[in-house]
């Protein structure tokens, strides 16, 4: 079992930063890759990033030159810095681990509005 735990959403205006943590209960290093998913209202659940475990990371066209996922192996933590924030970036915020099968976080909402 591997469970994680989404934190950083948040309120921010368009323009602006936000960065969403992800706290693995496991070693990330038994964990294959790694990824960041959102859903908007009305909408079905989308890849952002995904980042496997030797580190090579992998972005949605959308968010290329936006965003940039990360990890701290020595934490057990992934991250995923958001710049220059859109109002269609507002959704919820899903941390994913693929480790045999595939784990998701509660979610975080990000809500870009001015």
């Amino acid at each position: 079992q591997v469970q994680l735990v989404e934190s950083g959403g948040g309120l921010v205006q368009p323009g602006g930063s936000l960065r969403l943590s992800c706290a693995a209960s496991v070693s990330i290093f038994s964990i294959s890759t790694m990824g960041w998913y959102r859903q908007a209202p009305g909408n079905q659940r989308e890849l952002v990033a995904t980042i496997t475990s030797g580190g090579t990371p992998n972005y949605a066209d959308f968010v290329k030159g936006r965003f940039t996922i990360s990890r701290d192996a020595a934490k057990n933590m992934m991250y995923l810095q958001m710049d220059s924030l859109k109002l269609e970036d507002t959704a919820v915020y899903y941390c994913n681990a693929l480790r045999r099968t595939t784990y998701w976080g509660q979610g975080t909402q990000v809500t870009v509005s001015s």
